[in-house]
């Protein structure tokens, strides 16, 4: 049974993984640090499954404290991870830009300790959570792995996780680590963080409120279902297990780009209410548009997205009208 160590267990992508693969058979190591970002104890109640289950261990842990800090929480050799999956960061592209140095501490330092601490245990296999935001505004479209990306980036947030593969790439050359960098495309669905748009549009929608627009409206998003974003990591793990000393980098997106005006319109329908907009300017850091070229993960992974956004949109509301007094926390 390989085991497999997710860093940021507790949040949306994380405790989705988490549930993932252990039902697919993998032992799971977890951390978080409850990152006050948001509300612990949504964080909490995303762990209490997980928490349950015989071949999941968690352990709280900021990974800013370094190689000691985590052979502390796992000890060698009995608690040595086949995979780690590093999802841990501090989220979030507005707020990077009112607190730069927070987001180079949590994402790059941090992300340097975990690579450190890697190297001196010996575990060979990386998959980092990389993020669609470190293409900028390229004018190239889809946006291609292949892209070049020197002064690209546009907020503190997609600065740090470009750097975080540029740190994954130098253990990669030094210490032979095998890695699979994953850019993420704008992941909704069940569990999704309260202050990211799909969240808030509902919140707002149900409370009869107007939902803001910044800009005109034709700002686009490639929106991916969380279930799909999760399977694309399984695919990479299961990549990583089979092959050595691999470098590669993939977009999980879903190919299909959402103008702001079409989303608004299709959670409305989920909400079952007409929405009311509020034009309002752009927001720093934010790029026009964000759009996969999934063909690289096709291929290497067999990566396959399957869920249309009405229905994404559907569970998602089911969700969250499922568990009223939690996501009252968020308001």
């Amino acid at each position: 049974m390989p085991t497999v160590l997710v860093t940021g267990c507790a949040g949306f992508i994380g405790s989705h993984l988490c549930q993932r693969l252990l039902a697919d058979g993998f032992r799971v190591l977890g951390l978080d640090n409850f990152d006050p970002f948001y509300d612990r104890a949504l964080k909490e109640l995303n762990l209490q499954p997980l928490l349950a289950h015989p071949d999941f261990t968690f352990r709280e842990l900021d990974l800013r404290h370094g190689a000691a800090a985590l052979d502390a929480a796992w000890p060698a050799p009995a608690d040595t991870p086949d995979v780690v999956v590093h999802l841990a960061a501090k989220a979030g592209v507005g707020p990077s830009v009112r607190e730069p140095l927070a987001y180079l501490d949590n994402n790059v330092l941090a992300t340097a300790h975990l690579l450190e601490w890697m190297r001196t245990r010996s575990i060979s296999r990386l998959l980092f959570a990389s993020s669609s935001s470190v293409y900028g505004n390229t004018r190239r479209l889809p946006f291609n792995e292949d892209e070049q990306l020197q002064q690209a980036c546009i907020s503190p947030y997609a600065t740090s996780k470009l750097a975080g593969e540029e740190l994954t790439y130098t253990y990669h050359h030094l210490y032979r680590l095998s890695v699979l960098n994953a850019r993420f495309f704008t992941v909704y669905g069940p569990r999704q963080r309260p202050d990211l748009a799909i969240h808030k549009f509902v919140r707002l929608l149900r409370a009869g409120q107007p939902i803001p627009v910044y800009g005109n409206g034709s700002t686009a998003r490639d929106y991916t279902f969380v279930a799909d974003t999760v399977d694309g990591v399984v695919r990479g793990v299961r990549y990583l297990l089979s092959h050595e000393g691999v470098y590669e980098t993939v977009n999980l997106g879903n190919n299909r780009p959402v103008p702001l005006l079409e989303l608004i319109q299709a959670v409305a329908t989920a909400v079952g209410v007409e929405a009311r907009l509020d034009y309002q300017p752009m927001q720093a850091g934010d790029v026009d548009i964000t759009y996969a070229d999934i063909s690289k993960a096709q291929q290497l992974l067999g990566y396959a997205p399957q869920t249309p956004l009405a229905e994404g949109l559907r569970q998602f509301v089911e969700w969250l009208r499922a568990t009223e007094p939690s996501a009252a926390l968020s308001q």
